[in-house]
């Protein structure tokens, strides 16, 4: 049965789509053996991040974002990070609200997935729904953050590249003068910029750009892009910009450069979260993890020689 679902992700089917990244998202034993059937099939699709504030208009341009890629007759994958539910802990679907003119488009396959606590900005096992997409065909993948903050910056070892998108009124000309989630952009999009403030805004982000770039002497500058998302405007030079960043990273060779390491930090968080798996199992077995934290409670030990003894009995320090 595995080896049907894998079979069928490589022909594109969304059925096949859907449930292997409902079985990464529930941690079912099925997506292991499925995921390593397809891995051969992936590295082809190009990466998008858009982030950026609530309220910035996220989804409305990734909407338009995605129209543009499609008129150049090119597949698309989009994965849409929401809230979860704190009743469910499902993705609140707001996203999906925003994009139905492309629910009948065989070329287009949107997930909402909920990020159940986990920071950063993204959801858990987006790099590995990432990768469902790309063994499916899908030539690009947008991925739409949750509204973040200033440090949730994980898109940026996710993605080829990063837009970063910032409107006026929201305190962004303070926030564009300030380290975190203003550092990981490629490419700088001042959204509703018909709105008072949005000229303003476009000029201090220009100015640090520039600083920037002289300081550091970075060979890639990132552009400024205006864009009306709800009126679809400007959304086809954010496309050309994407792809006048691609065409750097590949000339350049920054672009492996980025994918190396990109795999380096996902093969050492995979590592992490199985051994993670495998230490809890064995904490609940026995109700083992209470009677420990009865202890600490109770000052019968401390944690940090609870950590101690957990972590030598699995990884004797001789090993270490």
């Amino acid at each position: 049965m595995i080896s049907e679902y894998a079979d069928e992700i490589l022909k594109g089917s969304t059925l096949a789509i859907a449930r292997v990244i409902t079985w990464l998202e529930n941690e079912d034993e099925r997506a292991r053996p499925c995921m390593e059937e397809i891995y051969p099939h992936t590295g082809n699709a190009y990466i998008v991040g858009i982030t950026g504030s609530p309220g910035t208009g996220k989804s409305t341009l990734t909407d338009g974002l995605t129209w543009q890629i499609r008129q150049r007759e090119l597949t698309v994958g989009i994965i849409a990070i929401d809230p979860s539910s704190p009743f469910t802990g499902g993705a609140l679907l707001g996203d999906r609200i925003r994009m139905t003119r492309h629910s009948e488009d065989t070329g287009v396959f949107m997930r909402s997935m909920a990020t159940r606590g986990f920071l950063g900005g993204l959801a858990q096992f987006t790099q590995g729904a990432t990768k469902v997409l790309d063994a499916s065909g899908k030539n690009v993948i947008l991925i739409e953050t949750v509204g973040v903050g200033q440090d949730e910056v994980d898109i940026m070892r996710v993605a080829d590249t990063t837009c970063v998108v910032l409107v006026p009124g929201l305190g962004d000309v303070i926030q564009s003068m300030k380290a975190g989630i203003m550092e990981i952009a490629d490419i700088y999009v001042v959204n509703k910029s018909d709105l008072p403030g949005s000229d303003q805004l476009y000029s201090e982000i220009i100015y640090r750009v520039e600083q920037d770039a002289q300081m550091k002497n970075r060979k890639w500058v990132p552009p400024v892009i205006k864009t009306v998302a709800v009126e679809g405007k400007g959304e086809g030079d954010l496309l050309d910009a994407i792809m006048a960043h691609r065409k750097y990273l590949e000339e350049s060779g920054e672009f492996l450069v980025k994918r190396r390491e990109r795999t380096r930090q996902e093969t050492l968080k995979m590592i992490h979260h199985e051994l993670f798996r495998i230490i809890r199992q064995r904490l609940d077995k026995n109700s083992r993890i209470e009677l420990m934290v009865g202890a600490i409670m109770e000052h019968k030990i401390s944690p940090y020689k609870i950590v101690e003894k957990v972590v030598n009995e699995w990884l004797p320090l001789s090993n270490r």
